[in-house]
């Protein structure tokens, strides 16, 4: 295998999830290089490789299909402090969550649906039926957390949503 190669593979298992424009941001290689090298990490069977919301994830393959989904979605700064939010203060109603975080409803619901489609957040009902969040497995969830941090563009898409959440929240008042 090249240094390049090698490098690529290194980068990738020390950021398992990393998404393909920010592999090619954070590596001194055309992006090119990258494809390239990483068709044949794939061919050999080295890295998985998983489309999750308009990006190509890579991942090293000793990771499995729910690890594999939550560290996408961790990538996502506000899915992130969601489920933090969790570790710190489940069970919770997705009301004070959003207040505490300072979301609209509608962003934590946009972030809520995906937790709870791939089983990392669950969503349940208490005795005055009332919705309750809870993280599926929080000790699983606690480890994969700590293994990411969110990139830049991916905090900028965040904190753009929720300026313009924001913007229209305050528009909403004046009307």
């Amino acid at each position: 295998m090249t240094d390049t190669r090698d490098e690529i593979h290194a980068h990738i298992r020390a950021n398992a999830g990393v998404h393909f424009n920010e592999l090619v941001r954070e590596s001194a290689f055309a992006p090119g290089q990258v494809q390239y090298h990483i068709r044949r990490l794939l061919e050999d069977d080295r890295l998985v490789r998983e489309e999750w919301y308009g990006r190509t994830h890579y991942y090293p393959p000793e990771y499995d299909a729910w690890e594999r989904s939550a560290l996408a979605l961790f990538r996502r700064e506000t899915a992130r402090e969601i489920v933090t939010h969790l570790i710190e203060n489940e069970p919770a109603a997705p009301g004070n969550i959003a207040d505490e975080l300072g979301i609209a409803r509608s962003t934590l619901e946009y972030h809520l649906d995906r937790l709870v489609e791939h089983e990392i957040v669950d969503k349940r009902y208490d005795e005055q039926n009332r919705v309750v969040l809870e993280l599926a497995n929080p000790d699983a969830t606690g480890r994969l957390l700590t293994t990411v941090t969110p990139t830049v563009p991916d905090r900028f898409v965040d904190r753009f949503t929720r300026l313009v959440d924001e913007l229209l929240a305050g528009s909403e008042s004046h009307s």
